[in-house]
């Protein structure tokens, strides 16, 4: 069992930068991590996945280059880098636990674990 719990959110003007952050409880080096949004009105989408060792990243085309995944296996840390915002990034994020990842890393299909969310705003 895991519990995610998603932390720095807040309120940005474009252009600006936040950090998120998961926490995560029990053996979560076991696990690939992600991070999925969700706008108001609109599905909950992929933004950010990476394996259990850290060796591989895949980031949703709306972000690259612009967000970076990471974690820290002894901390129990996930890591959401967002940088260079734009209100189109205005969202409720999701960290997201999965014992497997397949191709199907972008769906959220298979992440079988979930954080209650953290919302951003950016700002125009």
């Amino acid at each position: 069992q895991v519990q995610l719990v998603e932390s720095g959110g807040g309120l940005v003007q474009a252009g600006g930068s936040l950090r998120l952050s998961c926490a995560a409880s029990g053996h979560t080096f076991t696990y690939h991590m992600g991070w999925f949004r969700q706008a108001l009105g609109q599905e909950r989408e992929f933004v950010a996945s990476i394996t259990r060792s850290g060796g591989n990243t895949n980031y949703a085309d709306s972000v690259k280059g612009r967000f970076t995944i990471s974690r820290d296996n002894a901390k129990n840390q996930v890591y959401l880098q967002m940088n260079s915002l734009k209100p189109e990034d205005t969202a409720v994020y999701y960290c997201a636990a999965r014992a497997n990842l397949g191709s199907d890393y972008a769906s959220t299909r298979g992440w079988g674990y979930w954080g209650q969310g953290t919302q951003v705003t950016v700002s125009a």
